[in-house]
């Protein structure tokens, strides 16, 4: 099973070390040796290879880390191809890659004390490759490629689980020692692997049918060659050679060993400086923490007054929410004090006397309108209060063809509705009778055992408490809805008394119109078009003269009614912004920024001549205030809103809601989905009656 190791930080003395050694290789005049061994390396950095592909490094030590692969990402093997000595002892190596017979030029590869389980079968092309140590892993078998090392001088294969030895290691004719676990070993035989390296390799050629030959009598190329010379494949070679190659080997090795010592010298030097700036490095270590320490204290006392003045802020919104609660519980109970107010105002007008001062001051507004001026024959406006005039008939007419079409339709639902009325009718006498049965079969049970009828009186008291408490609500709630469908009923009757007096007055208008005057009729739909209700007309003569002006320089007088509505002003003006403008009525955004801009430098010009925003004489001011408390909004919407909301069927939930269902007065249904319906979809009561709603336009 594999194993697998979490990678770990270097520490700060292995690091240094690594920096050291990458820095010794790259040294003018350093050796052909890169030893970053003992740097806690979870992989060999991508700078080794740099450094041993530019630089043609021979040795490269890496033992003694925490390797799990020899190559890592972005790396080739190919970057290695000058090494002759490759150290990876006491790793943490599971296997090592397939092209390793990439690196022709290896004489000597230790791999002691690793996790190997296989060895690649490019191993066989390492031809110049003299020294082979896999000790100590977890090698079950060898591959037959290790016949193809024709220079292998040195094999150590013990402590590992191998137990037969490739025939081909025969051709191998260069082995001087092979290390191996004899007690392990199956083939060859025990007795064979216990007499030696020559015993081991004799076998194996007699196995093989090949002759033994000594090793002696094959030269081999030195440790340091190039690797220009290959091994000879005759046993007969000039001794002098051999000789000559000795003594040139002694003599790099005492410039090596001389080399060695000047880098120990200097090892020495750079490890007393080493220290000196590790202490210096502790010093300001030591300041930093010091500094640190004060930082993070005042880090938590500047988080603790946060925090208070955070648990203050909450406890400030908490008490302004439930001010605000309680504002909105205020709000609303005064809403419903006002539809009770409205429903008495209502009952108290059905007795007043001012019904009939308005209708004859509506009798003389009549009579003065009937009046026809010159001035006004003169400008009529013929083609467009012509065109008014015929969308005016053409959409009256489509409302009687409406009204008429909602009658027929009314009066078949009518007779629908009593046939299915008589049909529920019979169920219902039906599911009583079954329901009296299922009656007394409990009522004889429950008088034979006394639990029960004890349960049973507990259940009905419940039942008679929580029921009595739903009458009551119920109750409340129909005598709210009668007020309001008796209330929508005088209105329907009161619209059509006042259609019927609008009949007469025209009646009469076209009793004075026989005197044949010219264009009669469209002056008089010209002078209604062009009247303005009194209050409009007052509450524009209240509006400031800077801020008329500002309008009709803007090109904007057609909004004065909306301004005179809503009861503008400058320093209200000057405290808006565009969306509220447009919340208004004002939908340009342009004209938005420019009325705020020309407000604003009014009031600024206002500041040095004050007799700029006086108001006119005889002109009242509102007295509306300024601005009102953001805090302090209603919960109902405005009457502006109410106006034209709206609501959607609740059946088909596309059309818009038109009529109203009697006695609970719920609107949630349009006029094709309320057919079909017997009971209100909302709270479930039976259907009285159905009125249809107009939307004036």
């Amino acid at each position: 099973m594999p194993l697998f190791f979490r990678k770990r930080k270097p520490s700060e003395e292995a690091r240094k070390r690594l920096e050291y050694q990458m820095c010794l290789a790259k040294e003018a005049g350093a050796d052909d040796i890169l030893d970053i061994s003992k740097c806690e390396l979870s992989e060999i950095p991508f700078g080794a290879f740099a450094t041993c592909k530019v630089l043609q490094k021979k040795v490269l030590i890496v033992h003694t880390n925490l390797l799990t692969s020899l190559l890592p990402k972005s790396c080739s093997l190919l970057s290695l191809t000058t090494i002759k000595v490759l150290d990876l002892h006491d790793n943490q190596l599971t296997a090592l890659p397939e092209d390793t017979g990439q690196l022709t030029a290896l004489q000597v590869l230790n791999v002691e004390r690793n996790q190997l389980t296989y060895l690649p079968r490019s191993i066989g092309n390492l031809i110049q490759l003299q020294t082979l140590n896999v000790k100590d892993n977890r090698l079950k078998e060898l591959p037959d490629t290790l016949g193809e090392l024709r220079s292998l001088r040195t094999l150590d294969i013990s402590e590992n689980e191998i137990q037969r030895l490739p025939r081909m290691l025969a051709h191998v004719r260069t082995l001087e020692t092979l290390s191996l676990d004899v007690l392990s070993m199956v083939y060859p035989p025990q007795e064979v692997c216990s007499t030696g390296t020559e015993a081991i390799q004799q076998f194996l050629c007699k196995e093989s049918g090949l002759e033994y030959y000594p090793p002696s009598q094959y030269l081999l190329p030195v440790l340091e060659q190039d690797g220009a010379e290959n091994s000879l494949d005759s046993p007969d070679g000039p001794t002098d050679r051999l000789c000559r190659e000795e003594e040139e080997w002694q003599n790099r090795f005492s410039d090596y060993e001389k080399r060695k010592e000047q880098k120990m010298l200097e090892k020495l030097e750079f490890e007393r400086r080493l220290e000196l700036g590790q202490r210096e490095h502790a010093q300001l270590l030591q300041q930093s923490n010091s500094q640190k320490d004060e930082i993070l204290q005042t880090v938590k006392e500047e988080q603790s007054r946060l925090e208070q003045g955070l648990s203050e802020h909450q406890r400030f919104l908490d008490a302004e929410r439930r001010r605000l609660q309680e504002q909105l519980k205020q709000t609303e109970q005064s809403i419903s004090s006002r539809i009770q107010k409205l429903l008495q105002e209502n009952q108290r007008q059905k007795k007043s006397s001012e019904i009939l001062k308005s209708l004859e001051n509506e009798r003389i507004r009549m009579e003065r309108l009937m009046s026809i001026t010159q001035e006004e024959a003169e400008s009529l406006r013929r083609r467009e209060i012509a065109s008014a005039m015929q969308q005016m008939l053409t959409e009256s007419c489509k409302s009687r063809l409406i009204q008429m079409a909602y009658e027929s339709q009314r009066q078949n639902l009518v007779q629908q509705a009593c046939s299915s009325m008589a049909d529920m009718e019979e169920r219902f006498q039906q599911i009583l009778s079954w329901q009296q049965m299922d009656q007394n079969k409990a009522i004889s049970q429950i008088l034979q055992e006394s639990a029960m009828q004890k349960a049973a009186f507990e259940a009905l008291q419940v039942k008679k408490d929580l029921m009595h408490r739903q009458i009551r609500k119920q109750e409340m709630i129909s005598e709210q809805r009668w007020a309001l469908s008796s209330l929508l009923q005088q209105l329907l009757k009161e619209k059509t008394q006042r259609e019927e007096e609008l009949r007469e007055i025209l009646t009469e208008l076209e009793a004075q119109s026989e005197t044949k005057q010219e264009n009669y009729w469209l002056i008089q739909y010209q002078r209604l078009l062009n009247q303005k209700p009194l209050s409009l007309k007052l509450q524009e003569e209240g509006l400031e003269r800077p801020l008329v002006a500002l309008l009709v320089e803007l090109s904007a007088e057609h909004y004065l009614p909306i301004f005179a509505h809503h009861r503008l002003s400058l320093a209200m003006l000057s405290q808006m912004g565009p969306a509220d403008l447009a919340k208004v009525g004002v939908s340009e955004a342009g004209l938005q920024h420019n009325i705020l801009r020309r407000a604003q430098e009014l009031l600024d010009a206002a500041r040095t001549q004050p007799e700029l925003l006086r108001p006119p004489e005889g002109r009242i001011l509102p007295t509306a205030p300024e601005e009102l408390p953001e805090a302090v909004r209603p919960s109902a919407p405005p009457a502006e809103l109410l106006e034209v909301q709206t609501s959607e069927c609740v059946v088909c939930l596309e059309r818009e809601a038109q009529m109203i269902f009697l006695n609970c007065g719920h609107v949630c249904c349009c006029q094709q989905c309320c057919q079909p319906l017997r009971i209100c979809p909302l709270c479930r009561q039976d259907i009285a009656q159905r009125l249809r709603i107009y939307h004036s336009s």
